[in-house]
């Protein structure tokens, strides 16, 4: 199932995709769901995010890689891809799109697809999800100011 919210934010692509570090991650925290950020090199290409999530009280592993990144005039992106999952999850790939719109503003897209292997779970998921990536937007506005 797919995710797409965008986000417009002050700010060229190239100085905005240099905020994205460990402070805009614990930034985007979700509210009700405790985070201990372990590992967190960077967005480029090899790199590796790993946390533990802290959900009703359960602490899950969530670890990712960046399998791709780049930059040209137009914009820049990066994607993370889950590697171990809290359940029910079973596939996580997030891109991370930066949109240059002019030479003051930038459109942030967070493109994630996810999968439980049901489609009804999937669908069950779907706004929880929602609103958590909804969540980012006054954070990015606030952030990029």
């Amino acid at each position: 199932m797919n995710i797409k919210i965008s986000t417009l934010v002050s700010g060229n692509h190239k100085s905005v995709f240099e905020k994205f570090d460990r402070d805009l991650f614990m930034a985007l925290k979700p509210p009700l769901i405790n985070l201990d950020l372990e590992i967190f090199d960077g967005c480029t290409k090899g790199d590796k995010v790993e946390m533990s999530l802290g959900i009703l009280g359960i602490k899950q592993s969530w670890k990712s890689l960046i399998t791709d990144n780049g930059t040209s005039e137009e914009g820049s992106f990066f994607v993370d891809e889950g590697v171990l999952l809290p359940p029910p999850l079973k596939e996580w790939k997030h891109r991370h799109i930066l949109e240059n719109v002019g030479e003051t503003q930038t459109m942030i897209i967070d493109d994630i697809y996810y999968s439980s292997g049901s489609v009804v779970l999937d669908a069950l998921m779907y706004p929880i999800l929602y609103l958590q990536f909804w969540y980012r937007k006054p954070v990015y506005k606030s952030y990029f100011k």
